[in-house]
């Protein structure tokens, strides 16, 4: 069984409060290190303009570089094959947060840490949900056995998408995405 996400670009609407909830779960105060990262993206020209949102997180790889390149294997997958942290065992060296295609580690410089996505790991633990599939407020994103998203979802769904690049590291993500995600002349835009 491989667990992953699942999420929804169709349903998404870029209010960013799976990011504010995953960084409150971790107690990340700082404005750096977001572990869901919502991003805008636009592409085409006018008339035929489009806009996207894009959430992600640790795709809990099948092939994960972060655990290949970290030194201490502080970075490691668990017998569910989830991609976790041992905060005792890294040293700081940002191996991980460099070998990542995904961006997921990251280092938070209050905490002195690498920070990422541990899907919630205690709450699941306790029959809930990860803080970003409850939070999500139009149900974009789900966890879950990947297979059973994949049965679930349909046909159409994808791993990897312009903004992602090529899933070379075998991602445990499964994305219903819009055209405009398709298209590989994409720019990323604040709004």
């Amino acid at each position: 069984m491989s667990l992953g996400f699942y999420f929804d670009m169709n349903r998404c609407f870029g209010c960013r409060v799976c990011q504010v909830a995953c960084k409150d779960r971790l107690g990340l105060e700082e404005a750096g290190p977001r572990p869901r990262r919502v991003q805008t993206y636009t592409t085409g020209t006018y008339p035929n303009a489009m806009l996207y949102h894009a959430s992600i997180s640790c795709n809990h790889c099948e092939a994960p570089a972060c655990v290949a390149n970290c030194p201490t294997g502080a970075m490691y997958k668990d017998e569910n094959g989830l991609v976790l942290h041992d905060d005792n065992t890294c040293i700081g060296c940002k191996t991980c947060v460099a070998s990542c295609p995904y961006g997921a580690p990251q280092y938070s410089e209050e905490k002195n840490l690498i920070v990422k996505c541990d899907t919630c790991a205690a709450l699941r633990e306790n029959g809930m949900n990860p803080v970003c599939v409850d939070a999500c407020i139009g149900r974009a994103i789900e966890f879950g056995d990947i297979e059973e998203l994949k049965s679930r979802h349909g046909d159409a769904l994808v791993s990897e998408i312009a903004v992602t690049g090529e899933a070379v590291t075998e991602p445990n993500l499964l994305i219903n995405p819009k055209e405009a995600a398709l298209q590989e002349d994409y720019k990323e835009t604040i709004i």
